[in-house]
C-alpha cells in the first residue's frame, strides 16, 4: 500500500512540475525575445508578439491563454486532466492550445516514476531520499533545457547554471555518503573533464561550428549529475549512439540535410538518462566482452 502511495504522489508532483515547466519554457523564451528586442538584435517579431504577453504585466504571474489573454482558472491548470478534458482546447477562445504542455505534464511524471521504479539500490537511506530528490529536481531542469533546445536551438545559461547547482549537490551528498571526499571530488571532476571538456574541445577547434557552446556548458551540469567519469564516458556514447539513430534515418528519408542545425543537448540529456541506469550494466557488458 505505501509503494502504491509512493507511485500516486509521483505521478501528482511529476505531472505538477511538467506543468510549472512548460510555463517557466514559454517565459524563459518571452524573455529572451523582449532582451534581444532591447538590444537591437535579430529576433522573430511574430513569436515575440505572440508571447510578449507571458511578460507583460510582471506583477500577474497567473497563466494566461497565448490566443486571448484568458486568465486561467485553478480548474484550467490541473496538469493532465484540464488538457484532456478540455481537449487541448483554450475553454474561452477554443483555440488549440497545442500539445507542448501535455507532452512535458506527462514526459515529467513518467520520469518521476520510472526514476522510483529503477533506482539504482533502492531509496532507503537519508542519503538516498536526498540524492533521489535532487536527481528529481535535475530531471525538471533538463525537461526544461530538452525542451528549450528541441524548438529553438539553444540552451539558456539560467537553466545551464541552475543544473550545475544542482549537480555540485548531488556531488556532496555522494561524498557525505561515501565518506571519501576526496576521490568523489576526483571522479567528479573527470566526468567534467570528459562530458564538458571534450565539447569544449570540439567548440573551438571547429569554432563553434560542429557544437555550440551551450552543450559545453551543458557538459558541466550533467557530468556533475553523474558524479562518476566512467559513467561520463558511457553517456557520451550513449548520447552519440542516440543521436544517429535519431539523424540517420531522417537524412536518408531526406528530412533533414547534411548542412541542417541539429540540437544535441537533447541527446546528451537522454544520454546521461541512460548511463545513470544502464551505465554500470553497459559497462560490466563491455569489459566481459573484452576480457577483463
Amino acid at each position: 500500500m505505501n509503494e502504491v502511495v509512493v507511485y500516486i504522489a509521483l505521478v501528482i508532483f511529476g505531472a505538477a512540475f511538467g506543468s510549472f515547466a512548460a510555463a517557466s519554457v514559454w517565459r524563459i523564451r518571452a524573455r529572451q525575445l523582449a532582451s534581444d528586442k532591447a538590444a537591437g538584435e535579430d529576433y522573430d517579431k511574430k513569436e515575440y508578439n505572440h508571447l510578449k504577453k507571458v511578460i507583460s504585466k510582471p506583477l500577474e504571474d497567473r497563466s494566461q491563454c497565448l490566443h486571448c489573454s484568458y486568465q486561467l482558472k485553478w480548474y484550467d491548470m490541473l496538469p493532465i486532466v484540464s488538457w484532456l478534458s478540455l481537449r487541448g482546447k483554450c475553454r474561452n477562445c477554443h483555440k488549440s492550445i497545442g500539445w507542448f504542455e501535455f507532452l512535458m505534464e506527462i514526459g515529467v511524471a513518467a520520469f518521476f516514476v520510472l526514476s522510483y521504479a529503477f533506482w539504482p539500490g533502492g531509496v532507503e537511506t537519508s542519503f538516498d531520499i536526498a540524492h533521489f530528490v535532487l536527481w528529481l529536481a535535475a530531471g525538471v531542469v533538463m525537461s526544461m533545457l530538452f525542451a528549450y533546445d528541441t524548438k529553438w536551438f539553444l540552451l539558456p545559461d539560467k537553466l545551464n547554471i541552475t543544473l550545475a547547482i544542482i549537480g555540485l549537490g548531488i556531488v556532496g551528498v555522494v561524498a557525505a555518503e561515501s565518506g571519501d571526499i576526496g576521490g568523489t571530488l576526483l571522479t567528479a571532476a573527470g566526468s567534467v573533464a570528459i562530458l564538458s571538456g571534450l565539447y569544449a574541445v570540439l567548440y573551438f577547434v571547429s569554432k563553434g561550428r560542429w557544437v555550440g557552446f551551450g552543450d559545453v556548458k551543458l557538459g558541466v551540469g550533467l557530468a556533475l549529475i553523474l558524479v562518476n567519469w566512467q559513467l561520463a564516458i558511457t553517456a557520451l556514447f550513449l548520447a552519440n549512439f542516440i543521436g544517429c539513430l535519431v539523424v540517420i534515418p531522417l537524412l536518408a528519408t531526406k528530412k533533414l540535410k547534411r548542412s541542417s542545425h541539429i540540437p544535441f543537448g537533447p541527446f546528451l540529456i537522454a544520454g546521461t538518462i541512460a548511463s545513470w541506469f544502464l551505465g554500470w550494466y553497459i559497462l560490466g557488458w563491455y569489459l566481459s566482452s573484452v576480457g577483463f
